[in-house]
């Protein structure tokens, strides 16, 4: 494991905050497992899943400090964390578990229960590019990556960030400026009925 990751999981260990018992709901354990298949109460918070994820140093709890805060109940602070919306879904965490807890499954239902109850994403900008990816989707049958990155720039107002970054693309064919489209893109409108109606 990587010294410095470690000295941050260490650190993000040592710096849990003291739990209220009126901040705790019993049923988030059994919510979460409901949703994801798996149990997150097996979790033996070995840091195994922290130090293989990619993204952990931009994350505020980390994989294992949301393991710990759903089997503890602490509903509110997995909810409004931005760890769940920083999770890319790559399964590292999962497939170094030693006890085999989908973990991606475990953010991927924190993400559906934060949405459901109206909580407001830490990383909103992350839920517009999920959005706009979707969109892609429902248009084309598959995504066309030009217009998601441009509908996300008029989304979150970053036109010249990355504008290098995307020229790179255009030069090495990366980037269509054409969609390509399935035959019939209405074929997947069931997949998007129960996502897209609270749009």
């Amino acid at each position: 494991m990587n010294k410095a990751i470690a000295e941050q999981i260490k650190q993000s260990s040592e710096r849990e905050t003291p739990v209220r018992v009126n901040e705790l709901d019993p049923d988030l354990t059994r919510e979460v497992a409901d949703l994801s298949h798996t149990k997150s109460r097996d979790c033996l918070s070995c840091l195994t899943c922290s130090s293989g994820c990619p993204f952990y140093s931009a994350m505020d709890y980390g994989p294992h400090g949301i393991m710990r805060r759903v089997n503890y109940g602490l509903r509110r602070e997995v909810l409004e964390s931005n760890t769940i919306w920083l999770c890319v879904g790559c399964h590292t965490c999962s497939a170094c578990c030693p006890m085999g807890i989908d973990i991606a499954a475990v953010m991927d239902a924190l993400r559906h229960i934060a949405l459901r109850e109206g909580v407001k994403p830490a990383e909103p900008n992350v839920l517009t590019f999920h959005r706009e990816v979707l969109n892609s989707i429902m248009r084309y049958g598959r995504t066309h990556k030009l217009e998601i990155m441009l509908r996300y720039k008029l989304h979150s107002g970053t036109w010249l960030k990355d504008v290098g970054v995307g020229l790179k693309m255009m030069a090495k064919h990366k980037l269509d400026l054409r969609p390509s489209k399935i035959e019939n893109p209405d074929d997947l409108s069931p997949l998007f009925g129960p996502i897209w109606r609270g749009r």
